[in-house]
């Protein structure tokens, strides 16, 4: 089928009409603007692609620290200090609120705890044995004249780690931490002395002895 059309002419001074396009021009055009217009409507209606996958490691960081702020917490109680036939607090006649910052270090007849860690990290010997040589020779870092308690340092450094944290998220110095030191009234002045060396070889710059308060 033939696509030429014919056109007839007038007179000399007759316009000639401009000629028509031919179907497959208009189909091809057609086509052009079709497929600008898909372009265009595609850019627009294009969108951000979605995040198919969730990031924990933000959240598994926040909730560490709101872990550690809760056992913080939960620690700091002066109330929740136990007492026993093992461990008898001495009595002060100052009054005021007892200090709630610091890791705790329980030291009773028997035992020394940090934190809340029920497991003992030294049992102790006898009063008339710590009176007169402290902690066994087998826990001190070179033999019974040291002061240095080793189980003890190795379970403040975990404590210090966790304290060091806590301390920087609440804009406090975290060069230094402070203890809380609840001790039996019939602790022998050696040992005492023994725990107070090894926390400050432990970065622990300040401590608190927990005591009763009673009437003056």
């Amino acid at each position: 089928m033939s696509t030429e059309e014919t056109f007839d002419h007038g007179g000399p001074n007759d316009p000639r009409p401009a000629p028509r396009p031919r179907p497959a021009q208009a189909q091809k055009g057609s086509l052009v603007k079709y497929k600008a217009a898909l372009r265009k409507a595609k850019r627009k209606n294009a969108r951000e692609p979605e995040i198919d996958f969730l990031n924990i490691t933000a959240m598994l960081d926040l909730m560490t620290i709101i872990l550690v702020f809760l056992l913080k917490s939960l620690a700091s109680s002066a109330g929740a200090i136990p007492q026993s036939d093992d461990l008898r607090l001495p009595q002060s006649v100052m009054v005021g609120e007892p200090s709630d910052e610091g890791v705790l270090v329980v030291v009773s007849k028997t035992q020394i705890l940090v934190g809340d860690e029920s497991t003992a990290v030294v049992s102790l010997p006898s009063r008339e044995q710590m009176a007169q040589s402290g902690i066994d020779a087998k826990h001190k870092r070179s033999g019974p004249n040291d002061l240095y308690i080793v189980p003890l340092a190795n379970a403040l450094q975990h404590a210090r780690e966790v304290d060091k944290a806590v301390r920087a998220a609440k804009g406090l110095d975290p060069s230094t931490s402070e203890a809380r030191i609840v001790a039996d009234r019939t602790t022998p002045y050696r040992t005492l002395i023994e725990v107070l060396y090894t926390l400050g070889q432990s970065e622990f710059g300040k401590y608190h002895l927990m005591a009763l308060s009673g009437k003056k």
